[in-house]
């Protein structure tokens, strides 16, 4: 993949190797849950997020350019996304989206056309 979307920002602050599992996940505006996944491949990265009771479980795929900042002292990974954009994305099934390139284009056309990467309706 050389999609930018799936690659970190270099001022995000993330450091290839950190292992983020377990860590906060906070959105623009408020907390979603925590990572579950995550990894740090050069044009595959990205976070499988569970965000717990908030909607009920539900794991959701984030391409790594929606990290914004990467809080190594307080264990926290800030989105450049809303809470609602995170509820609206396609639910995330490991045994079933990992290694499934078609899902993974649509995660990216989701997050092209109705998330942060919109240009314009976006959040980046």
């Amino acid at each position: 993949m050389t999609d930018r979307i799936w690659s970190y920002s270099t001022e995000s602050g993330h450091l290839a190797g950190v292992d983020l599992t377990g860590w906060r996940v906070e959105s623009v505006d408020g907390h979603i849950g925590k990572v579950d996944k995550h990894s740090d491949e050069v044009d595959d990265a990205y976070l499988v997020v569970d965000t717990g009771v908030w909607i009920f479980g539900k794991e959701v795929l984030i391409p790594a350019s929606a990290v914004t900042r990467v809080d190594l002292e307080e264990y926290t990974v800030h989105l450049a996304l809303s809470k609602e954009q995170v509820k609206d994305a396609p639910e995330f099934v490991s045994d079933k989206h990992l290694a499934d390139l078609q899902y993974r284009e649509e995660i990216g056309q989701y997050y092209r056309t109705g998330g942060p990467f919109s240009g314009g309706t976006g959040a980046i």
